[in-house]
């Protein structure tokens, strides 16, 4: 009796050991997951804080529109030599060496603009921008941890955070500004960076690749290879990289003008004061969180990133044409909602699709490449953008997104086309 008791138990608890085992690496994941969650959070507070202090201390440095542009540009220049750069770094020494370079980054940075008395150090306190990448670290892990088929609902929710962070930076850095000044505001971001560097160094593991690391010879080569530019630029041969690329950068570039020009637009156009614009930044947060957080995931359930693709670039171009004749901050606020659903769709389904492309061993460099394009925007954007504004006013910059946007649109419905033609034959 007791031997048929035994062989009976042994297949039972050789089945729940990996059952258990399983449901155990998934709670760790989603714990995880939760605290870049909050990490994210966090770090774009901290970012949305320094928005409401650098355009006015700029204005006080005695900057003027063309300036301010130079210094924008200069933050795309340095980010987009990084990002690669960086993805690369964390792909070779793990997640919680990457969110700790980013975190050690923001910190100086923000203890360089609390003494940034000077024209110079305001361009000098950008300079750690170089490894500012929290974010596409967030995402590196986010891609690590999740199933590729739940990956844009997992990306999406990054960008829930990022709606919590515009809400929290924009009404905190507008109120700390008005009542206690840059320095102090400045300071206070300095703290909150070195707490978030606090979080990764005690919750996230050394490394979230489900991939061993390798210990041979060519694997000691490969990890000194950062700034081999061959071993970054290869993920273009993988399928569909190179062309989802291209889509990224020539349909994000308009809309991107948009978004580095708006701190002009809001002193310039709206004639916002810091704690107006702190209250209309906190107004994209709300939207942000409620497209994020209650549309796209249930939307990147339901259809395939293909057509959710075309959505986004769809309304992204009636977006364009709606700023194009718009007057005021009310009307402004009208496309504040498809704006953000359009950006935050065309960026998940973009950064989701790009890492499906390459292995998993790649997601860190790939996402560098995918901060990369936003840095590109963030180069020419104030160049182009301030072109556009002073000599033909805010309506050109509307008009821009429409016309390429549209493009886009039908150059990627005919291919969806033609594929189905060929399928039916």
């Amino acid at each position: 009796m007791s031997g048929r008791g035994e062989t009976t138990e042994e297949p039972s608890s050789r089945a729940s050991a990996p059952s258990q085992a399983n449901v155990t690496d998934q709670q760790k994941r989603k714990s995880i997951l939760n605290v870049v969650y909050l990490i994210t959070a966090l770090d774009i507070t901290w970012m949305f804080l320094q928005l409401s202090v650098t355009p006015y201390l700029a204005r006080k440095l005695g900057f003027d529109t063309l300036w301010i542009g130079y210094l924008q540009t200069m933050v795309g220049v340095v980010q987009l030599i990084g990002g690669p750069v960086f993805g690369r770094f964390g792909d070779l020494f793990g997640a919680r060496a990457a969110l700790s370079l980013a975190c050690s980054a923001t910190v100086v940075f923000f203890l360089l603009l609390a003494i940034a008395e000077s024209p110079a150090m305001l361009f000098i306190h950008k300079l750690p921008t170089v490894f500012m990448h929290a974010l596409p670290a967030s995402q590196m892990v986010v891609a690590d941890l999740t199933e590729p088929e739940k990956r844009a609902d997992a990306l999406s929710k990054l960008g829930l955070c990022f709606g919590i962070g515009i809400i929290a930076g924009s009404t905190l850095g507008g109120n700390l500004n008005t009542r206690y000044g840059e320095t102090f505001t400045a300071c206070f971001g300095a703290a909150g960076s070195a707490f978030n560097l606090l979080l990764v160094l005690k919750f996230i593991p050394k490394t979230t690749k489900s991939q061993a690391p390798k210990t041979n010879k060519d694997g000691e080569n490969k990890k000194k290879s950062i700034f081999n530019v061959g071993e970054i630029t290869r993920l273009m041969k993988f399928p569909g990289v190179k062309r989802t690329l291209v889509v990224k950068i020539v349909a994000g570039l308009p809309s991107g003008i948009f978004q580095v020009m708006f701190s002009i637009i809001a002193l310039d156009f709206f004639k916002l004061q810091p704690e107006q614009n702190g209250y209309l930044m906190a107004y994209f947060g709300i939207a942000s969180m409620v497209v994020q957080g209650g549309v796209i995931g249930r939307l990147t359930g339901r259809y395939s990133e293909n057509s959710l693709l075309l959505l986004s670039i769809a309304v992204s171009s009636l977006v364009g044409l709606a700023q194009a004749y718009m007057q005021n901050v009310f009307h402004f606020c009208l496309t504040v909602v498809p704006m953000m659903f359009s950006l935050s769709m065309f960026n998940v389904i973009t950064d989701s699709m790009l890492t499906k492309s390459v292995p998993s061993s790649d997601t860190g460099t790939m996402m560098g490449l995918c901060s990369s394009v936003q840095c590109l925007t963030r180069t020419i954007g104030p160049t182009v953008g301030g072109f556009l504004y002073v000599n033909y006013g805010i309506s050109s910059i509307g008009f821009l997104q429409f016309v390429v946007n549209i493009a886009v649109f039908v150059y990627l419905l005919q291919r969806r086309l033609k594929k189905t033609a060929e399928k039916q034959q």
